[in-house]
């Protein structure tokens, strides 16, 4: 038979998972594979890549060699590999072995650790996996509540449609909320906390009045929805700010969305957003504590 490899991994496994390291070790291995120009193909879980080659429907004697690539060796989706590809060489790479014994280790003719009992560990293969291009880190800030707009309210129809146009973008989504707590490790203890991740943004995808103001008081563009018909508080901030990406809830689609994020990543938008940023620090406008004194007089 003419050699071809199976790379298989925890992330061919439908209920298994893809990690981003495992993905990393992955790409390791397909470089040098490719830099011999040796083929290969990779299975993917179909829960997590549908409609690409999946274990269930590989033909196991197409290939003379099977991979398994980074994780640990243990468990019976990989002594059922053993089993399918019984015919193959099979060879894991960059794994931890548990226990050396185990049927899920001892079923490879080979076994090229990352770390076992008694051999000294090398490094993973993620980290000299090939350079990836950085993508743009999005704070996405949401709300379903705002019971007070009763009828007019579109929170879950806002906060449907951009999260699954979000998960089509490529970007480094951080999902962020703008309460703080002094007993949840997952929130903010003050607001000098959120607004050092805000910072850190290039951009802010938000449905909330503060997930705009924290944004651009950071320098960050925003792209805000203002998810109550006919306008509210979200649009008036806007207004007032002068910022103008800002998309309705009757006119949210694809692309309006596709227009302002366009926008928001480009140096107009950034030189847009620090402009609004510099007119909170300089304090030219009144806001209502300037106007606090004249009601206490």
């Amino acid at each position: 038979m003419r050699q071809r490899i199976l790379l298989t991994g925890w992330f061919s496994f439908r209920d298994g998972e893809a990690t981003a390291g495992d993905v990393l070790a992955l790409r390791r291995v397909e470089d040098v594979l490719r830099r011999e120009d040796l083929a290969y193909d990779v299975a993917w879980s179909p829960a997590f890549r549908p409609g690409d080659l999946d274990l269930e429907h590989v033909r196991p004697r197409a290939y003379s060699h099977l991979v398994f690539v980074c994780g640990p060796l243990h468990g019976r989706q990989i002594t059922e590999l053993h089993r399918r590809f019984r015919h193959c060489v099979r060879i894991a790479v960059g794994v931890s072995v548990i226990d050396a014994d185990d049927p899920a280790v001892t079923g490879f003719h080979r076994v090229l650790a990352r770390d076992a009992p008694g051999a000294e560990p090398v490094e993973d293969l993620a980290a000299r996996a090939p350079a990836t291009p950085s993508t743009p880190v999005v704070g996405v800030v949401l709300t379903l509540g705002h019971g007070e707009y009763g009828a007019l309210r579109r929170h879950g129809q806002v906060a449907e449609e951009l999260t699954r146009w979000l998960a089509g973008k490529d970007c480094a989504r951080l999902e962020l909320e703008t309460r703080l707590d002094t007993g949840d490790w997952h929130l903010s203890t003050t607001p000098g906390q959120l607004q050092s991740v805000f910072a850190r943004l290039d951009l802010v995808v938000t449905d909330r009045l503060h997930g705009l103001v924290l944004g651009l008081r950071a320098g960050a563009p925003v792209l805000a929805v203002d998810p109550v018909a006919g306008g509210a508080k979200v649009t008036a901030q806007a207004q007032a700010c002068g910022w103008p990406a800002v998309i309705p809830a009757e006119h949210l689609d694809t692309p309006q969305l596709e227009l302002w994020w366009h926008w928001c990543r480009s140096a107009t938008g950034r030189a847009a957003a620090l402009r609004v940023r510099a007119d909170f620090t300089s304090g030219t406008a009144p806001d209502n504590a300037d106007e606090l004194l004249t009601a206490l007089a």
